[in-house]
């Protein structure tokens, strides 16, 4: 924190809250969900945290390069920063943080490349005004770890103050610029190196796949926040999480919208 008054007691714990889940997100560790005081108990305090995090990561020049979101529904809110030294474009292999299996943990995602600033303002932007800012639309890989051993005991509010079980993004090659390609569904496969194949029906959980995208421009404008030229929204996996060796190359078709292939190595 810049400021050198005394902070609030409410200040404090989200200071604290935030540090914790910042030392154990850049150590790549995993520990006791946050001890009672400390846990957040509303949306507010959560995204606070959260927000917390990412101004600490900033001042390490390490600033919020990516975004993840859903569509609100009636139980929780989807939101969170993915920050620049865990993003890897189209690297031949892409390092993360494996599960206690020892497995590479990754959702299947597109990432829409913002490429005009989207500052925050009074008026909502409209879909139109948003299509117009963006640039390319790639194949993506949201990387996944909890910073709590027993993520299954997290509250949601408890997962949103850590980043919702992000770790990283990898951002593989450009969608495949057919015209009218339908992005809601599409039939995923990985071929792995040692033989096996994972088939799955992917199907975006909103259907539409920019509608959380065109949800997250407004609600980070109304929270003073605004999306910058080369920042990147992922906005929900198409195929859950899967769990994927390290080591060997993996092959994956996203039916007709591309293909890539790749492996994962530990940090």
């Amino acid at each position: 924190m810049s400021s050198t008054a005394p902070l609030e007691p409410v200040q404090m714990q989200i200071h604290a809250a935030a540090k914790e889940l910042a030392e154990r997100r850049a150590a790549g560790t995993s520990g006791d969900l946050l001890i009672p005081e400390l846990r957040p108990t509303s949306f507010e305090q959560a995204f606070a945290i959260q927000q917390t995090v990412a101004a600490i990561y900033k001042a390490n020049s390490n600033p919020i390069a990516a975004w993840k979101c859903l569509v609100p529904s009636a139980e929780k809110t989807v939101v969170a920063p993915i920050y620049q030294n865990d993003v890897y474009q189209q690297s031949a292999t892409c390092p993360l943080y494996p599960s206690t299996k020892g497995l590479a943990r990754v959702e299947p995602e597109l990432a829409f490349e913002i490429a005009r600033d989207l500052p925050p303002r009074t008026t909502p932007y409209t879909e139109a005004e948003i299509d117009a800012a963006l640039g390319h639309t790639r194949l993506a890989l949201e990387l996944i770890k909890s910073r709590y051993h027993t993520p299954s005991e997290a509250t949601h509010f408890d997962a949103l103050a850590d980043g919702l079980v992000n770790q990283g993004l990898w951002l593989g090659p450009v969608l495949n610029p057919l015209a009218d390609l339908e992005t809601s569904h599409f039939e995923l496969s990985v071929n792995i190196q040692d033989g096996e194949t994972l088939q799955k029906s992917a199907i975006h959980p909103n259907g539409f796949p920019k509608a959380g995208l065109y949800w997250l421009v407004n609600f980070l404008s109304a929270q003073g926040i605004g999306l910058t030229q080369g920042q990147y929204v992922i906005t929900g996996s198409y195929a859950g999480v899967l769990d994927l060796p390290l080591a060997q190359v993996c092959d994956f078709e996203y039916g007709a919208l591309g293909q890539f292939a790749i492996a994962f190595t530990a940090k």
